[in-house]
């Protein structure tokens, strides 16, 4: 590869972290072509893209950024084959393309390595899990929003369930 093209690599990865503020590291080695064109597959029906690039033009792309990935450049994660998986939505969106695909070869491979969801960073496989439970911010807001429905919806229907009992009490005291 020339080293114009390097550097234009560099580059549009280097946009690319910038525009999702959501990515997975994989190692993603000993799957056939098979496998990975089914990996692929799975990842385009959610909304998630997966790229294979280098070590070398990753960490330049993360040095480039403003967000710390110290981390993930000096630690173990940039070793051996690498994938990436970007999504800007759902942080659970690549997770759970991963642990589906998982499923289906009925194998822990391939692993996660690093993930970064609004630049907190996660290390190590152990996270999958974790990860794969996580909330999109418009389901947050509608947690949110339920919770704070939830007590005026429950003093409503109190005040209508005993507009009777109510009548009935002030009328007993009434009549005494």
């Amino acid at each position: 590869m020339r080293k114009e093209n390097k550097v234009e690599l560099v580059k549009g990865l280097t946009e690319k972290f910038k525009e999702n503020n959501i990515f997975y590291l994989l190692d993603a080695s000993g799957l056939t072509v098979d496998q990975v064109n089914s990996f692929r597959k799975k990842c385009f029906k959610q909304d998630v893209e997966y790229k294979v690039v280098k070590n070398t033009f990753i960490k330049k792309a993360l040095e480039n950024q403003e967000e710390d990935y110290s981390e993930i450049i000096n630690g173990d994660s940039l070793k051996g084959f690498s994938g990436l998986l970007f999504a800007n939505q759902t942080p659970s969106g690549p997770a759970k393309v991963l642990k589906d695909f998982r499923k289906s070869l009925d194998s822990d491979h391939p692993t996660l390595k690093a993930a970064s969801i609004e630049s907190d960073i996660f290390l190590g496989d152990k996270n999958l899990d974790s990860l794969s439970k996580l909330k999109g911010k418009e389901e947050i807001i509608g947690d949110i929003v339920l919770l704070l429905q939830s007590p005026a919806k429950n003093i409503i229907s109190l005040l209508k369930s005993s507009e009777n009992k109510i009548s009935g009490v002030v009328k007993a005291l009434e009549n005494k």
